[in-house]
């Protein structure tokens, strides 16, 4: 790692440049070659696939997009969708809709004796449109030339509403709000970036290491989506990751070489050792959110293997940023890295040293001192808010749940209240026929469901031209979304279906838009204890490599499924049950996406452990050095929780701002991250875990002798002079110097130069530094500790050593 920062140091033009010139040819690569998206969620084997396999196999003409003009005269308006005017008018709009460029087929309500299109109080009637390919392929502006025309025809005619609803019609609903949702969140990022710095140059480097390593890999997304499947929400869901993770990696790394500064280290050498301590914290964090992404694997389901391998190189990418491109751009800046009052008062009084005090050291006591109470404060807190994941259902959102002034979700709210809410959402049956008995039950079929409870229309069962498949529509008399509609799928499956198969060679199979949901809720429901036991086991592998503790890993897993209780509890509380969906533009309340679950566990669990490994990995040191508990979780929290809550706060901000993108989906992961965060960083971090290691003492550190001997040894950060942990003459661990200070001591700090031997240096963790370079402290030069109140002091590695060793 240091090698590392020295070559990008020292070729830092060449390192920009190559950064510059890779994300330009990756853009204008993916620019020329353009997006291939798909939102399939077709899992073979199951029945919704089958049908959806014979339906373009031997129903051709449906393979294309099927979109709806609706139209709808008011009451008061005095006239009906067959009124003379309003006929003339959509019949004359619907011809000229049938003649544009990538429509193959309009039918219309005005042919003769067809009355199934114009609803029975004649206010509502609809059309449907064919469009020559998927919605997937099809492009913004076939669509929207489509709506504008039939539009023109509700010009100047009061009372007559025209909406369009499908797949191609949400492609005109696309508002571009992505990017203001990226200006928000990295604009309330630089805000705090510049009040835990003070210097602009500073505040800029992280940010723009982000949207570099960010923005290269969402060109690389369009790219990986010719090579497998990868979802439309994928780029959004890595960019809303990237700039989270990317801007707190490269906060660690600018505070520790921020630190090295105000001690009076050299621009290059600061840098250096910021990316060989921190650097490699950075690492292992980045890690272990691919290795969280990557879980989504075992599930083996093509659609999530895209996602998972786009937010995956999302992650890579910061990362590899952070550690190349950061610091050349740290030596590019120099010591601007520290505001004018940090420079002017450096160049007067000289290097500074740093301990905890202020509010991050009271809190530290005041947990010390009240572990029970704030703990069970903590956990009734979670309980409360993970309430609500006890009703959590989940289902695929559809263009009821389209923000309310949107064309897609007038269209569907209209052929609703004029044909039922289970129109929107038909079911398909499908069967293989193979000789008279076979046709002559499927033919029956349409008779038998029409006396099936939840069933409000079937329509007469329409056979391929070879004669061997056959399809009936079945329209719900519930709506999409709806558990009746649900379970009326599950009934035809078990019950109704079987019967009419006996004594033929009849196999029928339900498709639609609610049982290809169901199907695919139904696998990823099946397969997520696997994935979450998977996730977790890695997670408590690594931690148990990295702090040699059973407890700890232990208390991590139990934090990170807490955490992800509680945000699913946020969500379904937002989007299930809608409390303020509406107000928030996010539409009407509905299930929560299959995927959700999947991918929010593997992004919170990777998360979830970078704060852990930066809270624990400096109560560990402690705990190395003085052998006793309540000074290392004082000293680790004091000196972790000002930078772990600014890099979470900066999360939240990112989170958050992607509220405003306009898509469902990637609200439901900006809210669910952002609640995650703002309760694992706030109330898990450093509330419930620190008072929990109050509370069970040396336990915390216990690892069985023989396992002990069969783990092999990692480390978190990387041990350097002047900055490294401790050591003792043998290069093993520190010896102890000394009891350790009680709860609330301030020592008599050091006054004047603090000779240090060689081979025990005076030692900062990476966090302690890092903390310190944030703003949470800065003593008088010369002295290791301050003596205002609140101060948390005499436990910094090597400080007994520094004050034995002043003449």
């Amino acid at each position: 790692m240091a090698a590392l920062a020295r070559w990008c140091l020292r070729r830092r033009a060449t390192v920009i440049a190559v950064w510059l010139a890779a994300f330009a040819a990756v853009a204008a690569a993916a620019a020329m070659t353009g997006s291939a998206y798909s939102n399939d969620y077709d899992i073979p084997g199951t029945g919704s696939s089958k049908v959806s396999a014979l339906l373009e196999q031997r129903f051709p003409d449906r393979a294309g997009d099927s979109d709806t003009i609706v139209w709808h005269t008011a009451d008061d308006a005095g006239g009906t969708v067959d009124a003379p005017g309003v006929e003339r008018r959509m019949a004359t709009a619907l011809r000229q809709v049938a003649d544009l460029p990538g429509v193959t087929s309009v039918t219309g309500p005005y042919g003769p004796g067809d009355t199934s299109r114009i609803s029975a109080d004649q206010h509502t009637a609809y059309a449907t449109v064919v469009f020559r390919e998927p919605a997937a392929d099809l492009g913004e502006a076939e669509v929207r030339r489509v709506l504008d025309t039939v539009r023109s025809a509700a010009s100047g005619a009061p009372g007559l509403e025209v909406e369009m609803g499908g797949a191609g019609a949400g492609l005109t609903e696309r508002t571009g709000s992505a990017h203001l949702s990226e200006a928000i969140g990295v604009g309330v990022a630089a805000v705090v970036l510049f009040l835990a710095f003070g210097s602009l140059a500073a505040t800029l480097l992280p940010i723009a290491t982000a949207l570099i390593g960010v923005g290269t890999a969402y060109a690389a997304i369009g790219l990986l989506g010719h090579a497998m499947t990868v979802a439309d929400f994928a780029p959004m869901l890595g960019m809303l990751i990237g700039l989270g993770v990317g801007i707190d990696y490269a906060l660690f790394i600018v505070t520790r070489h921020r630190g090295g500064l105000r001690r009076g280290l050299p621009v290059e050498e600061a840098a250096q050792r910021a990316v060989a301590t921190s650097g490699r914290a950075v690492v292992f964090a980045g890690a272990t959110v691919c290795l969280a992404l990557l879980g989504m694997l075992v599930l083996r389901l093509s659609f999530l293997n895209g996602v998972a391998v786009a937010a995956a190189l999302t992650v890579a990418l910061t990362v590899a940023a952070s550690l190349t491109l950061l610091p050349a751009l740290l030596g590019l800046i120099g010591m601007r890295a520290l505001s004018r009052r940090e420079r002017r008062r450096l160049a007067e009084r000289g290097p500074e040293a740093m301990t905890a005090k202020g509010l991050c050291a009271r809190w530290a006591v005041c947990v010390e001192r009240r572990p029970k109470l704030l703990a069970a404060v903590a956990v009734a807190l979670i309980a409360v808010l993970a309430l609500p994941t006890l009703s959590l259902r989940l289902g695929t959102s559809d263009q009821g749940n389209s923000p309310s002034d949107s064309t897609t979700r007038r269209a569907y709210d209209l052929l609703a209240e004029g044909f039922g809410p289970g129109f929107n959402g038909p079911l398909t049956l499908m069967g293989g026929i193979d000789g008279a008995d076979d046709r002559t039950a499927f033919t029956a079929l349409p008779e038998t469901l029409r006396g099936v409870d939840g069933v409000a229309s079937v329509s007469a069962a329409e056979l391929s031209r070879g004669g061997d498949t056959g399809v009936i529509t079945v329209v719900p008399g519930t709506a999409p979304q709806s558990r009746a509609t649900s379970d009326l799928v599950e009934r035809l499956r078990a019950e109704v279906l079987p019967r009419a198969e006996e004594g033929t060679s009849l196999r029928v199979y339900v498709g639609g838009v609610t049982a290809g949901y169901d199907d695919f809720a139904a696998v990823i429901v099946s397969k997520l204890p696997l994935f979450v036991g998977v996730v977790v086991a890695l997670g408590s592998a690594l931690l148990l490599l990295a702090f040699r503790s059973i407890g700890i890993p232990v208390k991590a897993a139990v934090m990170n499924v807490a955490a992800v209780a509680s945000s699913f509890g946020v969500v379904v509380a937002i989007f299930q049950w809608g409390w303020g969906s509406e107000a928030l533009g996010l539409g009407r309340a509905g299930p929560i996406e299959p995927f959700l679950p999947v991918i929010m566990v593997s992004v919170l669990f990777g998360l979830s452990m970078d704060y852990q490994v930066f809270l624990v990995s400096r109560m560990y040191e402690e705990w190395r050095r003085t052998r006793d508990n309540r000074t290392a979780v004082r000293v680790g929290l004091a000196e972790t929780s000002r930078v772990i809550n600014s890099a979470a706060v900066i999360m939240i901000a990112v989170f958050s701002a992607f509220v405003l993108s306009g898509d469902r989906i990637i609200a439901m992961f900006g809210i669910g991250l952002a609640a995650a965060v703002a309760l694992d960083a706030f109330v898990l971090r450093t509330l419930l875990v620190p008072a929990l290691m109050h509370l069970l003492g040396g336990a915390n550190w216990w690892l069985p002798r023989r396992l002990e001997r069969l783990l092999p040894r990692i480390t978190v950060e990387a041990e350097d002079d002047g900055e490294g942990a401790a050591s003792g003459p043998d290069g093993g661990e520190p010896a102890p110097s000394g009891d350790p200070a009680p709860p609330g001591t301030v020592p008599e700090p050091v006054r004047g130069p603090v000779p240090l031997p060689v081979s025990q240096p005076l030692s900062l963790s990476g966090q302690a530094a890092a903390g310190a370079a944030a703003g949470m402290v800065a003593t008088a030069p010369g002295s290791v500790s301050g003596t205002e109140p609140g101060t948390v002091s005499g436990t910094a590695p090597g400080a007994d050593t520094a004050r034995s060793s002043v003449p």
